[in-house]
């Protein structure tokens, strides 16, 4: 049952390359520390493991069991549902970009795999086959993961789901932020649904590897909530921040009866 009126967090961090130990525990700090009212907290692309493309990274991926149980210890501790990403070791011989929703109490824990890859991920990951919608406290609520938002068949399945919600990890290169930033509007605008994105700040590198080749990333940050009107509630920069934010069901209810094209029924 969704609530009233959800609190979610966009936690926007640093992530190191190759290093799931420090990013385990940064990750345990900033969700633990954030306010008692939030609800779900979402967190960037990758934020386990980090990623590089070179052969180093199946090294580093994670079994599901292992990446949930690291979570659900997390979400249990923060007692607040979460939203996080990692590089997954498929058992298949296949690596994923996954994206896990872990409620505070372990239960119906959920995992999506990214369907549309992007740059070397093509070269290292294989690609999801399935959509994924998650009951939340800020109800029925569909993941997408980063160039996910590109691709206007993704919102459409869930606008056909009348989700209320999206939740969006993300390691969005800082040379695109204006993307970044108009996708996620137009992901709330079309689909008629609060949009929550998080994302990755910092750069990749020279910390995570002093001789990689091809130079270092610099990601977005620029974490934004956007109502279901396409507007802005809250955004930030480029600073390791939360993004805190309530999710007015009244103003979700409105919006929908305005437009006239999402029904207020779950269908999923």
């Amino acid at each position: 049952m969704a609530d009233s009126h959800p609190t979610v967090a966009a936690v926007q961090m640093a992530i190191d390359d190759l290093a799931v130990e420090r990013n385990v525990d940064r990750l345990r700090e900033r969700v633990v520390g954030l306010p008692d009212r939030v609800d779900v907290a979402v967190c960037p692309e990758h934020a386990l493991t980090g990623f590089l493309d070179d052969d180093r990274l199946g090294d580093i991926a994670l079994p599901r069991s292992d990446a949930l149980d690291r979570l659900a210890a997390i979400a249990s501790e923060a007692n607040a549902d979460l939203v996080a990403g990692y590089v997954e070791d498929g058992g298949d011989g296949g690596l994923y970009n996954a994206t896990a929703y872990v409620p505070s109490n372990a239960d119906d824990t959920a995992v999506y795999r990214k369907q549309h890859l992007w740059g070397g991920e093509r070269e290292r990951l294989t690609p999801g086959n399935e959509r994924v919608v998650v009951e939340t406290p800020a109800g029925p609520a569909g993941l997408l993961t980063c160039y996910d938002l590109n691709f206007v068949a993704e919102s459409a399945w869930f606008t056909e789901r009348a989700v209320d919600a999206l939740f969006v990890p993300g390691a969005w290169p800082a040379a695109h932020a204006a993307n970044w930033r108009l996708l996620l509007r137009a992901r709330a605008l079309d689909g008629v649904r609060w949009v929550v994105g998080a994302g990755r700040t910092g750069r990749s590198g020279d910390e995570a590897d002093p001789g990689r080749d091809g130079g270092e990333t610099e990601y977005a940050g620029t974490s934004l909530v956007v109502r279901p009107d396409g507007r802005v509630a809250a955004a930030l920069g480029h600073e390791e921040r939360d993004l805190v934010a309530t999710l007015d069901r009244s103003l979700l209810e409105r919006q929908r009866e305005l437009v006239g094209s999402v029904s207020t029924d779950t269908k999923f």
